[in-house]
């Protein structure tokens, strides 16, 4: 008995989750740039896609990270109020539920989708949120359609 909680530890310390970050242009990408250049560690399977607008990330771009083996998708976004569009993270934030949703109904854990609101000076701030989501997603564990 003890041998499979030891083997359970060892396979959560080797999974290295792959996140599929979608950052909006004007507040969160920036803010992963200002993070890189402060030489700050983020998690190395972070993989991010600069969108101009969090408003525009739409169910079906998360449904398919998660159905190509993404073990994790952080959206982020301006602050409320922040926006560049300025509307655009209302969009988010109510469409958060519903894809949510979507995630449950195509039978992912809906913890693997993340929502974040992070400014361009937020390079820190960044930096935490992606390490704990590593951690959260170590806890789910893999994707069950992730074949590597």
């Amino acid at each position: 008995m003890e041998k499979k909680s030891n083997d359970k530890v060892k396979e959560v310390d080797e999974f290295d989750p792959f996140i599929l970050a979608i950052f909006c242009n004007w507040c969160t990408y920036t803010g992963a740039d200002q993070a890189g250049t402060s030489r700050m560690q983020r998690p190395a399977n972070l993989r991010i896609m600069r969108v101009m607008c969090s408003g525009r990330v739409e169910a079906r771009f998360i449904i398919e990270a998660l159905k190509r083996g993404a073990d994790g998708v952080l959206i982020g976004a301006c602050h409320i109020g922040d926006c560049h569009y300025v509307s655009g993270n209302h969009k988010t934030v109510r469409r958060m539920p519903i894809i949510r949703e979507f995630v449950k109904q195509y039978g992912f854990n809906p913890k693997r989708v993340r929502l974040e609101h992070i400014s361009a000076s937020e390079g820190a701030e960044l930096t935490e949120i992606s390490k704990e989501f590593v951690k959260e997603l170590k806890l789910l564990g893999k994707n069950p359609r992730n074949n590597k």
